[in-house]
């Protein structure tokens, strides 16, 4: 008989469907092997799909791994704020979901407000020189170039009609290799901060709202801005609205989620 496991595609850092980035959220039992991991994650195609099954460890409620459509990765917030969601809006008596990852320890997703808030580590970076080939790529000249872990990097422009103008040579970003390149300057309107996210490499050209830079840009604008919470804005085809507070050595990010599909995947 098939094997039919459950599935919902979830919108997080979303106030509406279509807006903030899609996920796929699937609980399962126990792990499937990582080549059946990774070929449900390249049939849903989308940025990230997230897995995870009940945790055996007393710090945690679940184990969670992601995956793009090429590869696992290390931290995705999107993805891991629509998986409290999925379990939170299932339970009106839990309060938080505490989720164990292989690489970026114990993330907790917790009700607030009428939203959830996700608590991710505060990424701090180092200065770096801009990579030639990023430049060309994004066909900007940046400010600043900040590097992180894993060869991630944040490119700071000085005003944020440079961001939304941006047009990069994705085949090029490709040729860079899997590292997240973020582009990012001060915001106009009603946000303190302006950003756009490339992974080529990992397969996403442009990722829609993006967690993990945003626990990268905490930090950073934190201490530019003066003010450790502040509104930041991803400024791709659908947008997302990301509140984000720094607490310490954490980057605490809040938005909000709607579910658009549930059903089941069949193997």
């Amino acid at each position: 008989m098939p094997n039919k496991l459950p599935f919902a595609q979830i919108d997080a850092f979303a106030a509406r469907a279509f807006e903030g980035n899609p996920a796929a959220v699937m609980p399962l039992e126990s792990w499937l092997a990582d080549d059946v991991l990774q070929a449900i994650a390249e049939e849903n195609n989308l940025a990230e799909t997230a897995f995870f099954i009940p945790s055996d460890e007393p710090d945690a409620d679940y184990d969670l791994r992601w995956f793009t459509p090429a590869i696992e990765v290390d931290l995705c917030g999107h993805a891991t704020l629509a998986s409290g969601h999925y379990l939170l809006s299932r339970d009106v008596d839990l309060d938080r979901i505490r989720f164990r990852t292989r690489l970026a320890g114990v993330l907790e997703v917790r009700r607030a407000n009428g939203a959830y808030e996700l608590d991710l580590p505060a990424r701090r970076p180092t200065p770096d020189a801009a990579d030639p080939r990023v430049v060309k790529a994004l066909g900007l000249t940046p400010e600043a170039v900040l590097s992180y872990p894993g060869e991630n990097w944040l490119y700071v422009v000085p005003d944020a009609a440079s961001v939304r103008a941006l047009k990069p040579d994705f085949g090029l970003l490709r040729e860079v290799g899997n590292h997240l390149v973020v582009v990012t300057a001060p915001g106009d309107g009603a946000f303190d901060v302006v950003s756009r996210v490339f992974a080529a490499g990992a397969g996403i050209d442009e990722d829609p709202v993006t967690g993990a830079a945003h626990a990268m840009l905490t930090p950073y604008w934190a201490e530019r801005l003066g003010k450790p919470a502040f509104q930041a804005f991803q400024a791709s085809r659908r947008g997302g609205r990301v509140a984000c507070r720094l607490e310490g050595e954490r980057a605490v990010l809040g938005g909000k989620c709607v579910t658009v599909i549930e059903g089941s995947f069949t193997l």
